[in-house]
């Protein structure tokens, strides 16, 4: 894949911060490090060795401390927090979003979240609990509480006499809400609404009151959706008795997607998507361990399936030459169902009401797919040994493992997401080995019969 601009460009900056790193020029790196935006900076130390980062954060202007830790990703941003005074952490993230606070402070341990509330102010540790207690990946730890609020009865002049006051508005404001008393969201006026009416216009009488409001438990998957049907720049977020809690805005959803693209390709190969490329060696060795500990005793089940029938594979040297073929069209086949549900299930249009017609059309699709791969592949096979009973046997097998991994491509996910199991970590791995199992068995099986 070649190299994008924004990659060479950090690629650089990476080698002119360590060239000056290593020459002891301290003062040149502190002033390329405040030169840079906040995005930057926790590129670079993503990008370093965990010995350097932490004399790249001694240099880091400490005004810039709190935006940098929003964007840096898990694994590094909290041992980095592990390492600051907890009076230190609470001076970065002073005045930061409800969301961010969540994200910084949710994934430390209970000690070190404690002493940082313990050196905050009354009003910020009453936000950080507040962000802190919702579920991490719902709507509510994702909202932003800096919401502009109107009542209904006001007129367009005195809203816009009260914007001017007021000054900046919140980062992505293209709405304000409409509250009453209690603060039960009533509806919302466009700021496009707002700037073109008279100044004597009521806001209830501009103001749309088929506002799609999230619910704070609502997951992020759902919340991503949320905004995708409807082309949302925002949208509120409602407690079960339909008050305004927060917002959410679009940077935060484009972030969602992009952290589940990650979790999706790393999850492929059994790895946390928060993972640091420049962990040292024992932990990244402890955490793939239980990944490759799993995918040997899967390895080990096929083999013993092999095992069984080890009288065969003695006499018949062709069969041992072909066994492998039918396991890797079951598992390919079987995997390629699997990529079509579990994004199905990701974007929200498989569930339990048209799971049943699925199963029965790739089924379906597993029938023609046998058919016709069976068909080939016994003809290559007898024209190549000379022996219609090897066909027979590859083409019986190819067509049980081609269905049989259709079905495991659709059963699979659908049944570890009922059991709340992420289909994307795990579902791979079993289908694989369901295929070899089955491959195998119906091979060595057909042929011990046929062949023997």
């Amino acid at each position: 894949m070649p190299e994008t601009l924004e990659q060479h460009q950090t690629h650089n900056r990476l080698r002119a911060v360590n060239d000056a790193l290593t020459s002891g020029m301290y003062v040149h790196v502190r002033q390329m490090l405040h030169s840079l935006p906040a995005f930057d900076v926790a590129l670079l130390l993503e990008s370093s060795t965990p010995s350097a980062r932490p004399v790249l954060w001694q240099l880091i202007d400490p005004d810039q401390h709190g935006d940098i830790l929003e964007e840096l990703s898990e694994d590094i941003k909290d041992s980095i927090i592990q390492e600051m005074d907890p009076e230190h952490v609470a001076a970065a993230i002073e005045g930061m979003d409800s969301d961010d606070l969540a994200y910084v402070l949710g994934s430390l341990p209970e000690s070190v979240c404690q002493q940082v509330l313990n050196s905050m102010s009354e009003q910020d540790k009453h936000r950080v609990e507040q962000a802190l207690s919702y579920e991490e990946e719902s709507a509510g730890a994702m909202m932003n509480t800096d919401v502009i609020t109107l009542r209904p009865d006001v007129s367009v002049d005195v809203v816009l006499r009260y914007l001017r006051l007021r000054g900046e508005l919140p980062e992505s404001t293209d709405k304000l809400y409409v509250v009453d008393g209690l603060d039960k969201l009533l509806g919302e006026v466009s700021l496009a609404s707002l700037v073109s009416s008279q100044q004597d216009t009521l806001i209830r009488e501009i103001m749309e009151s088929e506002a799609a409001p999230l619910q704070a438990e609502q997951h992020d998957s759902e919340v991503a959706q949320h905004f995708e049907r409807y082309e949302l720049i925002s949208a509120p977020v409602v407690d079960g008795r339909g008050c305004l809690l927060g917002r959410i805005t679009v940077d935060d959803v484009v972030d969602i997607i992009r952290e589940d693209a990650e979790h999706s390709m790393m999850s492929m190969a059994g790895l946390d998507d928060e993972e640091d490329t420049f962990a040292p060696a024992v932990r990244s060795t402890q955490r793939r361990s239980i990944w490759l500990g799993l995918n040997v005793g899967a390895a080990l089940l096929a083999a013993s399936v092999s095992n069984m029938f080890e009288d065969i594979l003695s006499q018949l040297a062709t069969i041992a030459i072909l066994m492998t073929i039918v396991p890797s069209m079951g598992g390919v086949a079987g995997n390629q169902t699997l990529t079509l549900v579990i994004r199905g299930i990701a974007l929200g249009h498989v569930g339990d009401s048209n799971a049943r017609w699925l199963l029965g059309k790739e089924a379906l699709v597993g029938v023609f797919n046998g058919v016709i791969w069976a068909t080939i592949l016994a003809t290559v096979v007898t024209i190549w040994k000379g022996d219609w009973h090897i066909g027979v046997v590859i083409a019986v097998a190819m067509f049980v493992n081609m269905l049989m991994g259709a079905l495991a491509g659709v059963l699979v996910p659908l049944t570890l997401k009922k059991f709340k199991i992420d289909p994307a970590l795990a579902g791979s791995m079993m289908v694989t080995t369901f295929t070899d199992v089955i491959g195998l068995l119906s091979f060595l099986g057909t042929a011990t019969i046929m062949l023997s």
